[in-house]
């Protein structure tokens, strides 16, 4: 016995872990594989048979180690750099657009995990928010007078409400250059047009997202592309309610609190954001009478949402939450949405911070809920609430 086998046997007396790598075919891949890491596995066994040709052979027995995010290389699949051709090469598919068409890029859904798979189900897709009954949006404010698109920050009123400059840069689309507390963008009575680099979160899903089911964390989302820091997502849709007309023990986790004036004040554990932001007088003393009460408004997005309400949490997430307000400027009713924290290659899970204070969710009976975090990060608080 000599050296790999000799390392996996010192492995295994020692109780050191070892790495695992797995090949899989790829005809496209100029070595004729792709190789993805498995994580880490203990050896626990090992002994000696002969080989066809004669030779001895040792074998091991590796057992991965519990507490690991679950990783499916047997799910594997690269197609011209992993990325589908057409519908017919997505393995798994059980629906081809979630959206119904609504988006301008099909969000295909996958189930490797189910068996027999399922589709998800149980909603309404839908882009837009929709107010509740007794809720309207507030008027939609003077706009400004630019042309085409917004150029000149010193002339561009929504610029001079973001410090008397533009949020995004022109790059790849438009991409957000710092967390703010909140972002103003041009709105409906703005002179610019819609590609203006200022209506950037406006522009619906740009990137081909796909819904796919997991092993413990039900359904979760991710990008068939590479996705620059900065990068919009997608926004968080559903219904818009008061927080008080939520019932506190309904078994419903797509809820989002809209908790724009709460991060101003880095309340509850927040971060706490503001930058170079313009508030106008009336919100200064929204601010300031903000307690400890919560969010007046949220998203339910049980029964009406979009891709947003499959994107599962992360003690370490990769997606960040940004209130954004066009279409008026109530601070405390504005849009929220996830952008890149990072760059994102092809095919990981977006995840973003649910948030969530532990031993603040409730049941029925008014004791403390709990629920496991299956993230997998390395500094994982192992609870979600």
């Amino acid at each position: 016995m000599e050296r790999g086998n000799l390392g996996l046997k010192n492995c295994m007396e020692h109780s050191v872990p070892v790495r695992v790598t797995r090949g899989h075919r790829c005809e496209n891949s100029y070595v004729g594989k792709v190789y993805t890491y498995d994580g880490l596995y203990k050896v626990v066994n090992y002994w000696a048979e002969k080989g066809i040709s004669g030779f001895t052979v040792f074998k091991f027995r590796l057992k991965r180690i519990e507490g690991q995010p679950m990783l499916t290389t047997n799910q594997v699949h690269f197609t011209r750099g992993c990325i589908p051709n057409s519908v017919s090469e997505i393995r798994g598919l059980v629906c081809e657009d979630i959206s119904g068409g609504l988006e301008d890029i099909p969000i295909p859904a996958t189930n490797l995990v189910d068996d027999p798979p399922v589709a998800p189900t149980g909603f309404t897709y839908s882009r837009d928010i929709i107010c509740a009954k007794g809720i309207k949006l507030p008027s939609a404010p003077t706009g400004c007078n630019c042309r085409g698109s917004c150029l000149d920050p010193r002339v561009c009123s929504c610029a001079k409400l973001n410090g008397s400059d533009f949020p995004y840069v022109h790059k790849d689309g438009g991409r957000l250059i710092e967390p703010k507390a909140v972002v103003f963008e041009c709105g409906p009575n703005c002179g610019c047009g819609p590609a203006c680099v200022n209506r950037t979160s406006q522009k619906g899903v740009r990137y081909r997202l796909e819904v796919f089911r997991t092993p413990n964390k039900g359904w979760g989302v991710r990008s068939w592309d590479y996705i620059p820091s900065g990068a919009t997502i997608c926004e968080y849709t559903g219904l818009l309610k008061k927080t008080d007309q939520i019932d506190p023990a309904a078994d419903n986790n797509y809820v989002f609190d809209i908790d724009c004036l709460q991060t101003m004040k880095g309340l509850d554990g927040r971060e706490r954001r503001l930058g170079e932001v313009s508030l106008p007088g009336y919100w200064q003393k929204d601010v300031e009478k903000t307690s400890d009460g919560g969010p007046e408004y949220c998203i339910d997005a049980v029964s009406i949402g979009n891709v947003a309400r499959f994107i599962n949490h992360s003690c370490q997430p990769n997606l960040f939450v940004q209130c954004v307000l066009s279409t008026h400027h109530d601070i405390g009713l504005a849009r929220v949405v996830l952008m890149a924290a990072d760059n994102i290659p092809p095919l990981q899970e977006l995840t973003y911070d649910y948030g969530y204070v532990l031993d603040s969710v409730m049941d029925r009976d008014g004791k403390v809920k709990q629920m496991a975090c299956y993230c997998g990060a390395t500094d994982c608080r192992k609870r979600l609430f």
